[in-house]
């Protein structure tokens, strides 16, 4: 495994927090949104893939309404707690009808929720409480705020983690979903660490103002849904059925036209993979990586078999040349919306 400093903007060279390269992201194993989950399998995938050097863990209160962050304190509950990197986020409530509606949707019981980005310095000292509670533990090595809150000053959400800091509840502050703008303004109130945002082979807007930003203000950028949610696989093929609350069906990713032509794409890179004793999986990873100013790559697993599979990617080298030669590839590939 690798693995990257998350740098601090003004003092490098004090930072103390190290990611692996290949980070959990465990927002599937929550199930909602995700047509449910086995959570002894979602357990097991998250010590196996520790034991693969895959140290960090990335989770949400909102995936699974708790049931994410509980699965990950089950998870890491044995393991040196200073051995391993939990990132978790605030700021999504769906127990609370305050600020800005980001959603209805429907809890793994199949209720109707309402969920509501809300950055209150309260709710957020409120939901800090939640978090260790269900991890088990004392205190989060990143905490960051999963969507901007239009209803709440970046002044005051800033505060709050910046008092967490204080009281040693917190190590460091990111965010994520953030634009440049939004960068800037946080910027002024905390020592931000970095911004998780989503990056794919097929995702590629934030290389326009994001990446020169977080390189030139050293913060560190998480990518998340790196394989684009199980489209740059190789095993989805036109025709694909998903299960009823499954939110990929609707994405203009997963359209007919759009499966054949990433197909098409992976098809071209495949000799590689096979030439590096590699699945295209494994290959598409790799590639996200050594991409300018992606520091990380947040990946999921349903079970152990993925888990470490993912973990592996890491064992992968690429030249200069042959990462050009991806990229030249995925220049002339064009979707559908």
């Amino acid at each position: 495994m690798i693995y990257r400093k998350i740098g601090d903007s003004d003092h490098p060279e004090h930072t103390d927090l190290e990611l692996s390269v290949v980070t959990f992201g465990a927002w599937a194993a929550g199930g909602w949104m995700w047509g449910g989950t086995e959570r002894s399998e979602s357990v097991k995938a998250i010590q196996e893939s520790y034991h693969a050097g895959v140290t960090s863990i990335d989770t949400a209160p909102v995936y699974g309404q708790g049931l994410s962050e509980e699965i990950v304190g089950e998870a890491i509950k044995d393991f040196p707690r200073d051995k391993v990197q939990i990132l978790t986020k605030y700021g999504m409530r769906w127990d609370l009808a305050k600020g800005d509606l980001a959603m209805h949707s429907k809890d793994n019981n199949g209720k109707d929720i309402d969920i509501y980005k809300y950055a209150a310095k309260d709710s957020i000292i409120k939901e800090c409480e939640d978090s260790l509670k269900r991890l088990g533990t004392d205190y989060i090595d990143l905490y960051q705020i999963h969507w901007h809150d239009k209803t709440t000053p970046i002044e005051e959400t800033m505060e709050a983690v910046s008092q967490l800091i204080k009281q040693g509840k917190v190590r460091y502050a990111g965010v994520c979903n953030y634009d440049v703008d939004l960068l800037r303004e946080a910027s002024k109130y905390i020592n931000l660490v970095s911004d998780q945002v989503p990056y794919s082979m097929v995702k590629r807007d934030i290389e326009k103002d994001t990446v020169p930003y977080c390189l030139e203000h050293n913060k560190a950028i998480l990518a998340y849904s790196p394989m684009e949610r199980g489209l740059l696989t190789g095993k989805m093929k036109p025709g694909y059925k998903f299960e009823a609350d499954d939110h990929r069906a609707s994405l203009y990713f997963y359209k007919d036209e759009n499966l054949k032509k990433v197909n098409e794409f992976l098809d071209k890179i495949k000799p590689l993979a096979d030439d590096k004793n590699a699945s295209i999986g494994q290959l598409v990873l790799r590639w996200t990586v050594e991409q300018p100013g992606i520091t990380i790559a947040l990946v999921g697993a349903r079970d152990a078999r993925q888990a470490l599979q993912n973990a592996a990617a890491m064992d992968i080298n690429l030249t200069q040349e042959e990462i050009k030669m991806i990229t030249g590839h995925l220049d002339e590939l064009e979707l559908v919306k």
